[in-house]
C-alpha cells in the first residue's frame, strides 16, 4: 500500500489522521490537524507552516533512523513542502 502525506503539512497520512469535508465525508489529502469540516484549520504561509512542523522535530528524530538538526529540517521542508498540494501556485 503506498503511503500518503498531508498536502499541507508533510505528515504520513493513516486513517486515524484523515481529515473530513464540510459534509462530513472523509478527505484522504489533508490532515486533521491541517484541514477540517471543509477548511483550513489556520491561514498561514507556507513558511510559517514549516515554523509549526519544525517544532515537532524532536519526536520526528525520536522515530526516525535519520537524525536531522533544526536547519537540516528547515532545508528539507522548503524543498518538500513546495510539490504538496496546497502550496502550488
Amino acid at each position: 500500500m503506498e503511503q500518503n502525506f498531508c498536502q499541507s503539512c508533510g505528515m504520513p497520512l493513516t486513517e486515524e489522521h484523515f481529515s473530513k469535508n464540510q459534509d462530513g465525508t472523509q478527505n484522504t489529502t489533508y490532515c486533521s490537524y491541517c484541514y477540517k469540516d471543509g477548511e483550513f484549520t489556520s491561514d498561514v504561509t507556507m513558511d510559517e507552516m514549516i515554523n509549526q512542523c519544525v517544532q515537532y522535530l524532536d519526536e520526528f528524530n525520536k522515530d526516525s533512523e535519520q537524525k536531522f538538526t533544526k536547519e537540516e529540517a528547515i532545508a528539507q521542508m522548503k524543498q518538500y513542502f513546495p510539490k504538496l498540494q496546497r502550496w502550488q501556485q
